[in-house]
């Protein structure tokens, strides 16, 4: 179990609380804290240049004659192995960042990957290429287990949705920026061609290498370790203009305090076993292990790392034209996934997963016939619909599965669970993404556009899982979130670990101390 004092029956606690006049554009505090927040954000363009540079370097004759042109399984490994690395790094970065804290470990994973990308732009061999990308997979672990998790632990209540529903969205800027570098240096005579993208995948890591120990850490790591006061002075400073007294600040304090408190001390709630213990938490884990695997299972794992292998299939081989569509596809999917972002909590997550799965079922259904007509009569109209399906099939995919996959994930995980349980995350998309990255290329060449009828079954399974299972937190606080998978129990037995009354919460009590004009003491420091 964990979360926060949420009052029986009642709205979001911290909302009436929110200063309407204090918004992103107007107060220079929350234009500073989101700005350090960006920075953060952009760990996630770090893996989606990779993803779209492996893409485009595919479709590069230089790229392919440097390495002997490989196919099949050793095509396959050079896109697994920086999962692979991943996967040597899970075992660890949880603890990093519980215990040195979140910047700490970006840091870490920031200059690992610096050095890796280092490597990979030296490359003299195809073994070198693989160790580098090893090494980029392993430092990303750390970067990307870390960043997410400190956008939703310090951002602003009210933005805190949409920033980090954002995170996994800026995949796409990285995927543009290397789409469209593979685009501009396919001209080049010799291995420039591919060194020069191999280098711009290190630009985000650089920046964090410098700037990260200028961002806020996480209250709630911080009150976490003991450091109350600490954790007060960030959230007064960047949520209330230094205001430790504002009834927001004195809100969001209590409940952080409150519910790692009874995470350590009433449910000892720390351990990779309590990920399972409790109907709570066997319920996130549920929801999470799945929309890892339907992340990478819903036939995006064709276009993401085999787009050249679809395009062949219908016939468009000039890779030129594979390289432009690939650059165009990547800035529709940044359209997409932003707008969706900042619709979360207005639609609601259940909504737009939903309504995600739905249109993938009905476009990807499409693009299959239409690349079935094409392998039977050879019509080129049919392929240019296959084009236009994959357009829209990701219009779809990106109104959940881009914003949603990683915002929901460390929502609905109390503190003490959240690293660990987000790196039973990553580790799933680890697997699903190794199992595609092998197991694609084989299909594809082996039976074609047959092998899209596996997805498409497989997709509207999906629906129906998260038709089912998929549990609404729009407009609520990470601790709130307590009540909706661990019951009101739960919530009660916080509230009262917290030093209030079941009907007398931190709502009313923050009211009444505003009212009365009242100076705020931390629990730790009252008589």
């Amino acid at each position: 179990m964990g979360g926060g004092p949420v009052a029986v029956n009642r709205e979001a606690g911290f909302v009436h609380l929110i200063d309407p006049n204090r918004t992103w554009y107007n107060n220079r505090r929350l234009i500073a804290l989101n700005a350090w927040i960006v920075l953060l954000l952009i760990t996630s363009s770090t893996n989606g240049y990779d993803g779209s540079m492996m893409n485009g370097l595919q479709s590069l004759p230089q790229w392919a004659g440097y390495f002997g042109h490989p196919t099949g399984g050793k095509l396959g490994l050079l896109n697994a192995i920086q999962n692979i690395g991943g996967l040597a790094g899970y075992p660890f970065s949880p603890y990093m960042a519980d215990g040195l804290g979140r910047r700490t470990t970006i840091f870490f994973g920031a200059a690992i990957m610096c050095i890796a990308v280092a490597i990979q732009t030296a490359s003299q061999s195809v073994g070198m290429f693989i160790g580098a990308r090893f090494l980029i997979g392993f430092g990303l672990t750390f970067a990307a287990g870390a960043a997410p998790m400190l956008v939703t632990e310090v951002s602003y209540p009210t933005y805190r949705a949409p920033l980090t529903s954002m995170y996994n969205s800026l995949w796409y800027s990285g995927a543009i920026i290397a789409a469209w570098s593979t685009y501009g240096t396919f001209k080049l005579n010799g291995t420039w061609a591919w060194r020069l993208p191999s280098v711009l995948q290190a630009i985000p890591s650089i920046l964090q290498v410098f700037l990260i120990f200028l961002v806020p850490e996480s209250p709630r790591w911080l009150v976490s370790k003991g450091r109350d006061q600490q954790a007060l002075k960030t959230l007064a400073y960047y949520h209330a203009d230094g205001n430790e007294q504002d009834p927001l600040v004195v809100y969001e304090y209590e409940e952080i305090k409150a519910a790692i408190d009874f995470d350590r001390t009433v449910a000892a709630n720390v351990g990779w076993k309590s990920l399972f213990t409790t109907a709570g938490n066997r319920k996130r884990m549920r929801i999470i292990i799945a929309i890892a695997f339907f992340s990478q299972w819903s036939g995006n794992g064709l276009v993401s790392y085999y787009l050249n292998k679809v395009f062949d299939g219908i016939g468009i081989t000039n890779p030129t034209t594979q390289l432009l569509i690939n650059g165009i596809l990547q800035i529709w999917n940044l359209a997409w996934a932003i707008g969706a972002s900042f619709m979360v909590d207005r639609l609601g997550r259940r909504f737009l997963f939903l309504t995600s799965c739905a249109g993938m079922i009905v476009f990807f259904s499409l693009q299959t016939a239409m690349a079935a007509t094409f392998a039977k009569t050879g019509n080129t109209g049919a392929a240019h619909s296959v084009i236009a399906f994959i357009f829209l099939f990701y219009a779809s995919y990106d109104l959940a599965f881009t914003p949603l996959i990683v915002s929901y994930t460390v929502e609905i995980l109390p503190f003490a669970l959240r690293a660990k349980g987000f790196t039973v995350f990553n580790f799933a998309i680890s697997l699903s993404l190794i199992f595609n990255q092998y197991v694609n290329p084989i299909a594809l060449d082996a039976i074609t556009w047959k092998y899209y009828l596996v997805y498409v079954c497989w997709v509207a399974f999906e629906f129906v899982f998260l038709y089912f299972f998929i549990i609404e937190t729009k407009n609520r606080s990470l601790e709130e979130t307590a009540a909706l998978f661990d019951g009101e129990e739960a919530s009660e037995t916080i509230a009262r670990a917290a030093g209030h009354e079941l009907h007398g919460d931190i709502k009313e009590d923050v009211d009444e101390k505003a009212s009365h004009g009242s100076t705020y003491t931390p629990p730790e420091s009252r008589a």
